[in-house]
């Protein structure tokens, strides 16, 4: 007489979900000359990233003038781009050259984490930079305020 209600809200769900297993890039581009021509131009840039990036890191660690604060940190943020361009872009390049153009959902989800992850270092990375450089902008300027005064006396 009485229509049987469900013990929770979710329980008419329980048999009807989709596993998403991997994803296809349909549409990366068109033809195959444009595919090898987008592999071209991709690995160009990829590894103009990591000779820049890597030269970078070797002039401030081997340099002792640069040991100061701002170098550190842009040896870092050097450091960051080269992991940043590490997470996806290898991925790509192989997908240029191959037949079945799919990534794993699992590979997905973890390119993301760290593209996030690298994302964020990025931010509180640059932040930290600016923050330094306002530092040693007002440092200056109170020095400035200082001889100003002493050479009025």
């Amino acid at each position: 007489m009485f229509p049987v209600q469900p013990q929770s809200k979710m329980d008419h769900l329980k048999g009807n979900y989709t596993r998403v297993n991997e994803f296809l890039f349909v549409a990366l581009s068109p033809t195959w000359q444009s595919q090898a021509t987008l592999f071209v131009f991709f690995l160009l840039v990829y590894a103009a990233t990591l000779v820049g990036n890597s030269l970078i890191m070797l002039t401030v660690t081997s340099d002792p003038r640069l040991r100061t604060p701002m170098y550190f940190l842009l040896g870092n943020l050097s450091f960051l781009d080269l992991c940043y361009s590490h997470v996806t872009t290898p991925k790509m390049l192989v997908d240029f050259l191959s037949e079945k153009k799919s990534i794993s959902f699992d590979a997905c989800m973890a390119q993301l984490f760290f593209l996030h992850l690298l994302a964020a270092a990025e931010m509180f990375l640059l932040t930290v930079m600016a923050y330094d450089r306002e530092d040693s902008m007002s440092l200056s300027d109170n020095r400035t305020s200082l001889l100003t005064s002493h050479s009025k006396m």
